[in-house]
């Protein structure tokens, strides 16, 4: 058969075409699969959610006050599950869950479960043995726990975490933002009906962790203010107690306690006007006379008073046809204004409250911070409550005076004796100082002190810290006194309104104070409310003047601040002060010669024996002390003495 140029033409035209039609088919389903499909084919992914570690929350040393422990939780993927009865019979004696209904979860016509709550939070020997197992269907995540190594300390400002890992309280809430991090993902191909398509691989999306907050908390400070609380609560029964530390100069809360408090581990089993509220901002109630510091800031400020001024004091005041008396029944008589402070006198009180006028009293109650909040970085904070102008008359007025009728936080007190302390300055009060990269832990953003307002000069400011030094040295904040710390402050004793009546009973006792008083380093407010002494009168300067004493003094001794001897010499009340002695200087000695020094030296001192050997070789408290007589002094004993 002849082959004609015209047939050769029509195979290859032919053959072109076929060839074309084959790229154009290959093209169209490169198209469709890269273009079209490729929703679809995203549609076979399924995703396997792995939480972030959360960010942990640490102290201003940098140590962790909260941090998340690695725990695994278990997760099913039903469909993939082929003998649901083995794989329950395996697991259940691991997780410790009922095998009937692990079983009834795998047979649940849904893409993934989680199986709650035996495969929650699961520890590293769980979870190695379900690993061990390679079991299809059957997935671990790492999600963690929050992990609190001091167990109750700081859990009101910490806060709680949810089932979910979000923040719900406290610190926790405020940031949460930043401590969440972000979510990664295990992600597989699988079938319309769940089952992993063999021959493909998983993608794993490594979670980004969150970021770690530092806290202006001093650990050590605030284990002070928990040592106090713990007394407080064991020898007088109160409702509620709070203790806050500042450092006046910036605003820093250095220890913020509360009674009740709680582990925020179990906080699902505590009430939730426990675990939902930080009494340090949240608790509001009259004052009492801790608040004639801002009466005595605007009279000196104004003018309107000297404290050599002098001032008669009957027993009482008239007001408005009211007669309303002191606390010391006769009255203190004749007295100087410095007297009227250091006696903590009412009537005094309420003529420096005339001479300013309620529209000036008013803005210096203002100007201290009272009646808004302070704005500091944790939730549930209040206001307080102060008088309308419209509704001040000449009794109202009288009674804000000396810190009766009108509603403050613990918060509030501190930063307005901070600015006292600081020369005149309102401070925002700062709970955070930085937030750290939590895989990298460097900085990356920071929270500067931040100044309010001036509120007094500083002048003034130092004439109020040397009359409040006065009231610890020779009033009525005596029993906050400690022998080498120069400690101002102001006592405070407020009747509680109960039906509409002050109580006879029910009182809130506070002490707030600073030191060094000629240059505070720190400030200390403790509010006890509804103490039950037994045999002891409810008053401030009793009950919680020494607590603020010890707080002010340990905290100074821990930070390095040396003792004075100069300030306000100790005026010493017969019957009511302890009288101090020197702690003699026992180390090098024998230890016969340790108790024979002891007792010659007349000071009543116990000693408490700690370790074996003839000789002393440390003491605590140290050579020169001066503390109460019938005090307990510790010797360390040991095998040679001290070099």
């Amino acid at each position: 058969m002849r082959v004609t140029q015209t047939k050769v033409r029509r195979r290859i035209f032919f053959v072109l075409l076929a060839m074309v039609c084959v790229v154009s088919l290959l093209m169209g389903r490169l198209v469709h699969v890269t273009l079209i499909a490729a929703a679809d084919w995203d549609r076979l992914y399924r995703t396997v959610p792995v939480k972030a570690v959360r960010g942990e929350i640490l102290d201003d040393n940098g140590q962790p006050l909260v941090y998340t422990a690695s725990a695994s939780t278990l997760i099913i993927v039903p469909q993939q599950i082929k003998d649901k009865r083995r794989t329950a019979q395996l697991l259940a004696p691991i997780i410790g869950a009922p095998q009937a209904r692990l079983l009834k979860l795998m047979s649940k016509r849904i893409l993934m479960e989680y199986i709650k709550p035996w495969g929650v939070q699961l520890d590293d020997a769980k979870t190695r043995a379900i690993r061990a197992l390679r079991l299809p269907g059957v997935y671990l995540t790492e999600e963690g726990r929050r992990t609190y190594p001091y167990g109750t300390m700081l859990a009101s400002v910490l806060g709680v975490t949810g089932g979910d890992g979000q923040g719900l309280s406290g610190v926790e809430l405020t940031f949460n933002r930043y401590l969440t991090g972000k979510p990664g993902a295990i992600r597989f191909v699988a079938n319309a009906r769940g089952d992993e398509i063999p021959g493909t691989n998983d993608v794993y999306v490594a979670p980004v962790p969150g970021d770690d907050v530092e806290l202006t908390i001093d650990k050590q400070i605030q284990q002070f203010a928990e040592r106090e609380i713990a007394n407080i609560v064991s020898q007088y029964a109160p409702d509620h107690v709070t203790i806050v530390v500042a450092n006046p100069k910036t605003g820093q809360i250095l220890a913020m306690a509360n009674y009740p408090s709680f582990n925020p581990v179990n906080w699902r089993k505590i009430p939730q006007e426990v675990y939902n509220r930080n009494l340090a901002i949240w608790q509001t109630f009259e004052p009492g006379s801790t608040f004639k510091i801002v009466t005595l800031s605007a009279a000196l400020q104004e003018k309107k008073v000297t404290l050599k001024e002098g001032f008669y004091d009957p027993g009482y005041y008239e007001v408005a046809g009211h007669r309303i008396r002191c606390w010391k029944k006769g009255g203190h008589g004749k007295q100087t204004y410095l007297n009227v402070v250091e006696n903590s006198c009412n009537p005094g009180f309420i003529q420096l409250g005339e001479r300013l006028g309620a529209k000036t009293l008013n803005s210096f109650v203002k100007g201290f911070g009272f009646g808004k909040k302070t704005g500091i970085a944790l939730p549930g904070e209040s206001r307080g409550i102060l008088f309308s102008p419209s509704r001040v008359g000449p009794l109202e007025l009288a009674t804000t005076s000396f810190g009766q009728g009108v509603s403050v936080t613990p918060i509030q007190q501190v930063m307005a004796i901070s600015a006292i302390a600081n020369g005149g300055v309102l401070m925002k009060p700062l709970i955070v100082r930085a937030i750290l990269d939590g895989t990298t832990g460097k900085v990356i953003q920071t929270f500067a002190p931040e100044a309010v307002r001036r509120v007094i000069s500083p002048d003034v400011a130092a004439e109020v810290r040397s009359a409040l030094e006065s009231v610890v040295a020779q009033g009525t904040g005596g029993n906050a006194f400690r022998e080498g710390y120069r400690i101002g402050g102001k006592t405070g004793t407020a009747q509680v309104v109960e039906n509409g009546h002050y109580s006879g009973q029910h009182y809130i006792v506070s002490f707030i104070g600073m030191a060094p008083s000629n240059d505070p380093q720190v400030v200390a407010y403790v509010a006890i409310d509804y103490p039950r002494p037994k045999g002891t009168p409810v008053f401030g300067g009793v009950i919680a003047a020494p607590v603020i004493g010890s707080v002010l003094a340990d905290s100074l001794q821990y930070m390095g601040v040396p003792p004075s001897t100069t300030g306000i010499a100790k005026k010493y009340r017969f019957g009511i002060d302890p009288v101090l002695t020197p702690v003699p200087d026992l180390a090098r000695r024998s230890y016969q010669d340790a108790v024979r020094a002891v007792v010659q030296s007349g000071s009543l001192l116990r000693l408490a024996v700690v370790g074996e050997g003839p000789y002393v070789v440390a003491q605590a408290p140290v050579a020169g002390t001066k503390i109460p007589q019938g005090s307990l002094v510790r010797i360390f004993l040991g095998p040679t003495p001290p070099p």
